[in-house]
């Protein structure tokens, strides 16, 4: 403790050997906090944290000095007394200490993990067929097939390079092209060849041009109108909804204003300006509201987070939170109506036109009962469509919680399962009051008796 030093030599020592450590480690911690961009509430544990640690030293200092003007010889009480007051200043440090390893480990840990590889895809062709078995897969019973390939890469900076590849993912045959991927850990700088995708390209470019093949051929002009208006449905949907939400827009807001604006072209794009075609649209949208208002109940009321898919908790991460899941889980149940409520309007204002043209001596009434007849059969076949396309989407889901242990009830519960239950309930229930909605305005709008 030196203690033959006098006050002023035993300050200026405190100064040298432990002041000057504390001002580093604090300045270290500011530049760490202010590079990690802690909260507030972490920078003012830091701070009570370094003043504490100031503090005991300052103290554990005017004790040694005030011991040695007391007892300028050695004495084991000044000893003793020392020793507790050097006690305090190392667990005040090792306080502070543990403190900033709770705030910065979560930071550098985070950034560790963080550290992205280098990924390259391009396009391969497998030249031959090296070796093929069943292999386990590991940590499993379950087996799967195995092959070591050779291919050649056909496009990107690798072009024409030959390579060997282990393959689990797919059944590769001779002379088939496929997406490569090239993995670089930037960490290590180690490289992996990984097999990625089929090349599914020229399948879907064929089955879309005969869908337009299809859709002209058989639909003539209003074929055409309705490509059209389809393509406005996605233009408007990939480059007006998606980047609103993406940009912190209210989901819902977005959703049912880019579906108006969906239905109000969509339909007179295709089926011209006209009071049929006016009626469906004031239809469609006061449906549109109508469930909009029914959905956000349902969600509030099922406590539905929206974090139902890995795709969710994913887009969740990678956004930091900027989006209102919710919302657009309640934005997703009306865009996905927007197809069968398209057709249900329509059907509806045509059929009460007809009706009206057809008879002439009907009254209003009459031919609200007949048009929603129709609707009636309508109603049944399109509700058992929705729910059979959703079940059909979700089969895979069906069959891995059919070996589940747990009880039917317990999983009915789960978010994945209630959410798609409400989503085709809300949907059906949206069709049902499409049809007397659109023929009610379809009747005061067309028929003048």
């Amino acid at each position: 403790m030196l203690l033959g030093l006098s006050p002023s030599r035993k300050l200026a020592t405190f100064s040298a050997h432990n002041a000057w450590i504390h001002l580093s480690v604090l300045i270290l911690a500011v530049g760490l906090g202010a590079h990690f961009n802690i909260s507030s509430t972490e920078w003012m544990m830091l701070i009570l944290a370094a003043g504490f640690v100031l503090a005991a030293e300052a103290f554990n200092t005017a004790i040694e000095i005030d011991m040695d003007l007391t007892s300028p010889e050695y004495h084991p009480f000044a000893r003793d007394t020392k020793d507790v007051a050097a006690g305090a200043v190392l667990v005040a440090s090792l306080t502070a200490l543990v403190i900033g390893i709770l705030i910065f480990l979560p930071f550098i840990a985070h950034g560790q993990e963080m550290v992205p590889d280098k990924q390259v895809t391009m396009k391969a062709k497998v030249l031959d067929i090296l070796n093929q078995e069943r292999r386990l897969i590991p940590g499993t019973d379950t087996e799967t097939n195995f092959q070591q390939i050779r291919v050649e890469v056909l496009d990107g900076e690798e072009k024409g390079k030959a390579l060997t590849v282990d393959n689990d993912y797919l059944n590769l045959k001779r002379g088939e092209v496929f997406y490569l991927m090239h993995v670089t850990n930037e960490v290590d700088g180690t490289n992996a060849y990984v097999v990625k995708d089929p090349y599914r390209l020229p399948a879907v470019f064929f089955f879309v041009g005969l869908f337009v093949l299809c859709v002209l051929f058989f639909g003539g002009i209003q074929g055409v109108r309705g490509l059209l208006a389809l393509f406005l449905s996605f233009f408007f949907i990939l480059y007006l909804l998606l980047p609103g939400i993406l940009h912190g827009y209210s989901p819902v807001l977005m959703s049912i204003g880019i579906s108006s604006l969906i239905i109000i072209l969509g339909s007179y794009i295709t089926h011209g300006f006209n009071k049929t075609t006016s009626s469906a649209v004031i239809g469609m949208i006061t449906t549109i509201i109508f469930t909009g208002f029914l959905a956000h109940a349902a969600v509030d009321s099922a406590r539905l987070s929206g974090y139902y898919s890995e795709e969710a908790v994913s887009l969740h991460f990678n956004t930091h939170g900027a989006i209102d899941f919710t919302g657009l889980l309640l934005g997703g149940i009306l865009i996905g109506l927007l197809g069968v409520l398209y057709d249900v309007a329509i059907g509806q204002a045509v059929a009460v036109e007809e009706l009206a043209r057809a008879g002439e001596k009907l009254s209003r009434r009459e031919v609200y009962l007949r048009a929603l007849r129709i609707g009636r059969e309508h109603i049944g076949a399109l509700v058992n469509t929705l729910a059979i396309a959703y079940v059909g989407v979700s089969l895979p889901l069906l069959l891995l919680f059919s070996q589940s242990s747990a009880g039917v009830w317990e999983m009915v519960n789960q978010e994945i399962f209630s959410t798609e239950i409400i989503r085709i309930m809300i949907g059906s229930i949206g069709l049902v009051l499409a049809v007397p909605i659109t023929t009610f305005i379809s009747v005061f709008v067309l028929v003048r008796r």
